[in-house]
């Protein structure tokens, strides 16, 4: 499981959040976006080092981007923006990575964090990567182009839905279930609003693909993440993590984010007017 999952967190530092800040158009996020390999590189380093202060080096050096990137969050809010739903997902957007990075931190350095186990910290690092940027950016995206109550409810629910997720780690079982609700509705509708954006009048046939792939993946993913989440609540069988990083996780990576973004790409350079989530 572990070359697997380090396969896809690579995908996510590399590609998937570099390509999400460009998509966001926003001019203060250029040079975050520039610079964003010189961190990366020694984050993704660090996931093929054995535990120890080498590899807690070269993670810090992920987590510092990560900061820089989320301080933007706050700036912007302060100055009173963002505060559409679209607003509010990119803000979520622009936290979650460091999540993932101060997990990856501490199970490099082989420090239960909260007491979570090291392999729960490892596979936080993707879900915040995935769930948290990837989907809260897409999910704001997908507002922009439908400001009506679907889209409005998928750019707040993706949000609330990974907060109570993270909250759930340390509650239990039952509250980490609620958030796995929420959000798995808020990207179901993104999925429903992302295939009928595919279904546009004059979409070409590449990104009228990538959008109904991102969309269809996620009807699986986020089932199979639900059925996780009852299963830890209730005692009933359910996908072990190893099948999950396997499924929901690769689905996730490859078949929601990637094509997700891909597709985003293309219409930005299509129809500019869509794309932008600010």
């Amino acid at each position: 499981m572990t070359v697997l999952v380090n396969v896809i967190v690579m995908v996510g530092m590399l590609l998937v959040v570099p390509a999400g800040l460009r998509l966001t158009g926003l001019a203060e996020l250029d040079r975050i976006r520039r610079l964003w390999p010189l961190f990366a590189a020694p984050g993704t380093v660090a996931l093929w080092l054995p535990r120890g202060p080498t590899a807690t080096a070269l993670a810090l050096c992920y987590a510092l981007g990560t900061v820089l990137l989320a301080l933007h969050a706050p700036r912007r809010a302060l100055r009173g923006r963002d505060r559409s739903p679209a607003g509010i997902a990119l803000l979520t957007a622009l936290v979650t990575p460091a999540v993932a990075a101060l997990a990856l931190v501490a199970e490099r350095w082989g420090h239960e964090l909260f007491g979570f186990g090291l392999e729960i910290l490892a596979l936080t690092v993707p879900h915040f990567h995935f769930a948290g940027f990837a989907a809260a950016l897409v999910a704001g995206l997908v507002c922009r182009v439908d400001d009506g109550p679907a889209g409005r409810f998928a750019a707040l629910s993706v949000p609330l839905g990974t907060l109570l997720v993270l909250v759930g780690y340390f509650i239990g079982d039952w509250a980490e279930l609620a958030g796995a609700a929420v959000l798995t509705a808020g990207m179901w509708t993104v999925g429903l609003l992302t295939w009928r954006l595919g279904q546009a009048a004059g979409r070409d046939r590449t990104t009228r693909l990538l959008l109904f792939a991102s969309a269809a993946v996620l009807v699986a993913t986020m089932l199979l993440a639900l059925s996780w989440a009852v299963g830890e609540a209730t005692g009933l069988p359910h996908p072990t993590l190893a099948w999950m990083a396997a499924t929901h996780g690769l689905g996730n990576a490859l078949g929601y984010a990637l094509c997700s973004l891909l597709a985003w790409h293309r219409i930005r350079t299509l129809h500019p007017s869509e794309s932008r989530t600010a």
